[in-house]
């Protein structure tokens, strides 16, 4: 059971990824002590870096540490998935992004998603049987890929992590922590 202090964790985005649900986890857990980095495909609007998405318009800019395919899965704890409408709609159909998740899943690591960002759990074909929830406006397409939807801040299954909205991260990001101390999960057959 790692500390969260001595914790790497790898957040995966393009950009348009929703501004706090990228900043506020980054940065909380970075706070705690946590190694973070931050991955997205080789092609954004500006290399080496990704754009946000503030709610109506283009927000700030995150620094990339590393693109999609330097990933190493077996280097981190925990991988996390913000949302937003524009990144995972752009990472689901990057193949190397859709493997990440499954290494990570499959190694029994900590998943967590948030808003849309559970879109990327239904591409990797994880969600069937997971109580889950996300965005409202995808609860069709969670239920669609077997997910068990729920109307509930954070929800946690098998290590799975998922929420609804920014007013959640709070409540998100103590999950990650609590999941990533307790280290790694089997997952159900």
């Amino acid at each position: 059971m790692p500390q969260i202090a001595q914790s790497k964790i790898l957040i995966l985005a393009t950009d348009g990824f929703e501004q706090s649900e990228l900043e506020v986890p980054l940065n909380s857990l970075r706070d705690k002590g946590a190694t973070v980095h931050v991955a997205s495909p080789a092609k954004t609007l500006s290399p080496g870096e990704i754009r946000g998405w503030d709610q109506a318009d283009w927000g700030r800019t995150v620094p990339v540490d590393q693109t999609l395919e330097e990933v190493d899965a077996n280097a981190y704890d925990a991988l996390v998935l913000p949302g937003g409408v524009i990144n995972p709609d752009k990472l689901r159909v990057e193949k190397k992004a859709v493997d990440t998740i499954r290494r990570f899943v499959a190694d029994g690591k900590v998943v967590a998603a948030i808003c849309h960002g559970p879109w990327l759990l239904a591409e990797a074909g994880v969600t069937a049987g997971l109580r889950m929830t996300s965005y409202q406006s995808i609860r069709t397409d969670m239920e669609n890929a077997g997910g068990d939807w729920v109307d509930e801040e954070v929800v946690t299954d098998q290590g799975i992590i998922t929420s609804r909205a920014p007013k959640d991260l709070p409540a998100f990001v103590a999950k990650i922590v609590e999941e990533i101390e307790e280290g790694r999960h089997e997952r159900a057959a």
